[in-house]
């Protein structure tokens, strides 16, 4: 196997690499482009019959098949890191070191889910037991179980062409729980999501899986995406992605006949709240680390931290001028796609143009390699524009200096859902701090004390997700084993006899 991935630029459907008479062109940061099949409605219809055919056998395969199929997946995956990094680097314009990673945490999931599937405690199993004597009425014999919810859909992310996408982490929880999955690929990586679909075909051949259980449909129009969506046998959706398609794509699930759950995580501008004692003791600190999680990868994360809120005053100006100089020193990088960089630039200039804000740093665009972004506008100027609270994808910051407490929270309290909020405070900012961290966990799923929070731990404690927009879900999350819920309903089962009972729960 060479360093060199050349893709075939077809569809996998149920084993089969299938070819289309509509193609498009990827859009490489390196490299020569490639031509790859554009999905149909024809395409999603053929990959979702064969995944209803495929849950008859895999969402009633045992915990210990399951497990191994997934452990098949990781090493595949594994086995062709170099032409993975390739592909990936010249397609997405991520170093190697960045791809190089995010291989191991995509193999990595895939364990895990594999070892919790193992434990068997995500089947949340309970037994009343029968009491025939009881009066006025006997009570009969309850066992209840999760159950894989049936054929499930993936979008593929743009922003992690791997750890998000073709093998990511919704494909692997809908694995771990038994659904098949058919993928939606993202047009910005079609080859990286073309050689992982080669990993996953090789792991079934490995397990004897029925071939349904995964396909890969790629498409660069809204034609395949809305057709998953709408599908009749697809049970479920896993997405990550902007706001607009997001929140285009769930309002499709729930108008359909038969609505389904669309797990969606949209948007986040992931605030920080700098306390007054904290900024003192160590604002330059403070300052080097959110310059640094707010133009990592680009500022390409969900978790970037798009503001930051602190009191005005001596303190808050050497931060702003630290800020400054900090984030006119990082040198442009290149973003994921022509389309992801002028809307940038489109969301900078939204920020750049609200009056009331002021510039603190204005660097470039040109083309798909931008510079960071720095802004500093008023609470007050803040409360009148909901939309300096609305992401921009990108390595843009606006700082929000309010007059007092009573404004800081004020802002907390208009906050609308994120995926993180953040705390950075002394001992002495305890008591504003306790008053924020009520207000702080109805807005976000992840509360952090004195970090940043790009870099989300793959545990079973994580939760990534929160109030919308942040998430279409909020008891749901999308990194961490609590994410095999997604995929998974509870039956209950009365009186039933114990050879008609799923093996999970014939015992207890």
């Amino acid at each position: 196997m060479t360093d060199s991935y050349q893709p075939g630029g077809k569809h996998l459907i149920a084993g089969e690499w299938v070819a289309g008479d509509a193609t498009f062109e990827s859009q490489p940061a390196t490299g020569a482009p490639h031509r790859f099949a554009a999905g149909t409605a024809a395409h999603v219809d053929r990959a979702a019959k064969a995944a209803e055919e495929a849950f008859w056998s895999y969402g009633y395969s045992s915990r210990a098949e399951r497990a191994a199929f997934l452990n098949a997946i990781a090493d595949a995956i594994e086995a062709r890191g170099p032409q993975i990094t390739q592909i990936g680097t010249a397609e997405t314009g991520l170093p190697a070191a960045r791809l190089e990673g995010e291989r191991g945490r995509t193999a990595g999931q895939l364990r895990l889910f594999a070892s919790h599937i193992q434990k068997g405690d995500f089947l949340d199993r309970r037994h009343d037991a029968a009491m025939p004597d009881r009066k006025p009425a006997a009570r009969p014999d309850i066992r209840l179980v999760q159950r894989a919810l049936g054929p499930a859909g993936v979008f593929g992310a743009s922003n992690f062409p791997l750890a998000f996408s073709t093998a990511g982490g919704d494909t692997a929880s809908a694995l771990a729980a038994g659904c098949p999955v058919v993928v939606k690929g993202h047009p910005g990586h079609p080859g990286t999501a073309e050689i992982i679909a080669e990993a996953i075909l090789e792991a079934i051949g490995k397990c004897g899986v029925h071939p349904g259980v995964f396909s890969l449909v790629q498409s660069n129009t809204r034609e395949a995406g809305e057709s998953l969506v709408q599908h009749p046998l697809i049970k479920a959706i896993g997405f990550t992605g902007s706001l607009k398609g997001g929140r285009a794509l769930f309002d499709l699930a729930c108008s359909r006949p038969e609505p389904i759950p669309f797990f969606g995580e949209l948007g986040s501008v992931n605030p920080m709240f700098l306390l007054p004692h904290a900024l003192k003791a160590r604002g330059a600190e403070i300052a080097a680390g959110w310059a640094g999680s707010l133009t990592m990868g680009v500022g390409q994360f969900c978790t970037n931290p798009g503001l930051g809120i602190l009191i005005d005053g001596p303190e808050a100006a050497a931060f702003e001028a630290t800020m400054a100089d900090v984030m006119g020193k990082i040198a442009a990088q290149t973003m994921l796609s022509d389309g992801i960089a002028s809307a940038f630039q489109a969301g900078q200039c939204r920020i750049r143009d609200t009056n009331g804000v002021r510039e603190l740093v204005a660097t470039s665009v040109e083309g798909r390699n931008v510079g960071p972004w720095l802004y500093a506008v008023s609470g007050e100027t803040f409360l009148a524009n909901p939309a300096l609270a609305e992401e921009v994808f990108g390595p843009l910051g606006v700082l929000v200096k309010v007059r007092d407490k009573n404004e800081m929270m004020a802002v907390a309290h208009g906050l609308e859902g994120q995926l993180t909020c953040s705390l950075h405070l002394d001992q002495a900012d305890t008591a504003l701090a306790s008053t924020l961290v009520p207000v702080l966990e109805r807005k976000a799923g992840r509360l952090l004390a004195n970090g940043f929070p790009t870099g989300v731990e793959v545990v079973d404690s994580m939760m990534h997700g929160g109030p919308y927009p942040a998430s279409t879900n909020v008891s749901t999350t999308s990194v961490g084993t609590l994410a095999i819920r997604r995929f998974l309903r509870p039956v209950a089962y009365q009186n039933m006899p114990a050879e008609l009972l799923p093996e999970d729960i014939r015992s207890i």
